[in-house]
């Protein structure tokens, strides 16, 4: 599934800060309304009641609350409910860091991304401070002479959860110093020795203290890098050259991978793979429901600028792109250690749509609504997300066309299997062929048909209103009549942007 930005941190505090951390945890994203006291200090925080947790029990916490409420906890995943989710809930009830392993495009990164929504949604942190601390107990040599020094009018500042989420893409240029950190040199320049730690400048690792920090593709990362996590896992601590520095990190550590980079592009230390408390290896939808499910959820083309609204997707075209798209899976001509990217039926849908927009703009249609002429354009625009077997080079359009027919037989099958067609038939043996085409209207379309009888029944099992659409009648119209010539019960010629049935 396409990868959704990191959580965007919240422009309003919430109304009660002090009260957070308590009993009471909303479940939602959205921050309370409401604006803080800024003098906020570690005296109030005390008097609040506030209770200091881990990451580890906060999550474990949200998530039995949202488990006994029956509450979603990982919302927008589609297809891992009774597979992948149960494990990634017994992990974070363990309190486990956690790999996750699976092909490209199996919602990996979106799924490490919904987990900051079981975090407490405002977390108190020493104000200022670089790694985090919380006032009860803060770490850095920074936050402890700042506490000696004024006491309990430390000041408080308030994190929203989606501040708590730190990711970096492994790549081989990756150092250690952007992972756990390094000596600052500008801190030096300005007169302190080396000796002193505050001259270490934080990388991403501690900078996520007190939350949870993402390593995607973590066999791309250089073993002598993998090597500075080892630590972090186990001792929950950091080291940073020669300096006498201890800090104690509080972070759950997850990470992504193929399976397949073991071998390839590089692999993950067995120390640090036997340091992961849990392995969850993913997988594609396993059904053509949850297919569809995601489809439908992701393939959302933004049109609020266009005149035109967004376009109709009809649900038989969904269908058509789902097993399209599982049909490219398990294709022998794929190399099937790659996989097949949830990406590329998104990509599908949202192209079919974009035929459909592009024919109203420019014959003048009120509305967008694709049909199977629109079909063809997914050939070209998923290519390059499908890696073929070697011994089919320069076939690949050829394989990718066969699997789209395909697809759209089995569709037809699904939706008007026993549907008497033979009006439809009939039509074409005493007026003719029909013209269509990617730039033919809807309305001429259905004028150059004209009454077809048993159309209303096609309608019917296509769910489809075509009075109050001519555009849905009319693809499902081009769906008869594809289904019919793939069954060989009609004739097809198909010209440069022109398609003739019954000819």
């Amino acid at each position: 599934m396409a990868d959704p930005p990191a959580p965007h941190s919240p422009s309003t505090p919430p109304t009660n800060p002090i009260t957070v951390g308590s009993t009471a945890r909303k479940t939602t994203d959205a921050p309370g309304s409401g604006t803080p006291p800024t003098d906020i200090t570690l005296a109030d925080l005390r008097r609040s009641g506030h209770r200091q947790r881990s990451v580890r029990a906060e999550l474990r916490g949200n998530l039995l609350a949202r488990m006994r409420a029956d509450e979603t906890r990982f919302p927008g995943i589609v297809g891992f409910d009774d597979t992948v989710l149960p494990q990634v809930e017994r992990a974070l009830l363990a309190g486990h860091d956690i790999v996750f392993l699976g092909e490209r495009g199996q919602g990996k990164t979106r799924l490490i991304r919904t987990l900051v929504g079981l975090l407490d949604e405002w977390s108190p942190a020493v104000a200022g401070c670089e790694i985090n601390d919380h006032p009860y107990a803060p770490v850095c040599g920074r936050c402890r002479l700042l506490l000696a020094e004024v006491g309990e009018r430390l000041p408080i500042a308030w994190r929203h959860r989606s501040e708590r989420f730190g990711e970096k893409l492994a790549t081989p240029d990756t150092s250690v110093g952007d992972l756990i950190g390094d000596v600052d040199p500008v801190k030096v320049a300005e007169g302190r020795t080396l000796g002193d730690p505050e001259t270490v400048h934080y990388g991403l690792v501690p900078r996520t203290n007190r939350g949870i920090f993402s390593i995607n593709e973590l066999p791309d990362l250089a073993e002598r890098i993998q090597v500075s996590l080892l630590n972090v896992l186990e001792e929950r601590d950091i080291q940073v050259r020669g300096y006498m520095l201890r800090l104690p990190l509080d972070i759950l550590l997850v990470a992504s991978a193929n399976p397949e980079d073991y071998t390839n592009r590089g692999r993950i230390i067995t120390p640090l793979k036997d340091r992961f408390g849990a392995e969850v290896r993913t997988h594609y939808p396993l059904r053509l429901d949850d297919e569809l499910r995601l489809i439908r959820q992701e393939a959302v083309v933004s049109w609020a600028d266009s005149p035109l609204g967004r376009p109709e997707l009809p649900d038989h075209l969904i269908e058509v792109v789902a097993r399209f798209t599982r049909a490219v899976r398990d294709a022998p001509q794929v190399d099937q250690r790659s996989g097949v990217s949830a990406r590329l039926a998104v990509a599908a849908a949202e192209t079919v749509a974009a035929s459909a927009v592009r024919r109203a703009a420019l014959t003048g249609e009120d509305t967008a609504t694709a049909r199977v002429v629109d079909l063809a354009a997914i050939v070209p625009a998923v290519r390059g997300k499908v890696e073929f077997d070697q011994l089919e080079e320069g076939r690949e359009d050829e394989v990718l066309a066969l699997l789209l027919r395909r697809a759209i037989a089995e569709t037809f099958r699904a939706k008007l299997a026993g549907t008497d067609l033979s009006g439809l038939q009939q039509r074409f043996e005493r007026d003719g062929a029909v013209e269509t085409g990617d730039l033919v209207p809807a309305a001429e379309l259905l004028r150059r048909v004209g009454p077809v009888p048993g159309l209303a029944a096609i309608l019917n099992r296509l769910d489809i209103d075509g009075a109050e659409s001519p555009g849905l009648a009319a693809a499902a119209l081009e769906l008869a009549m594809e289904g019919l010539h793939l069954n060989r019960r009609l004739a097809k010629e198909e010209l440069p942007g022109r398609t003739v049935y019954g000819g």
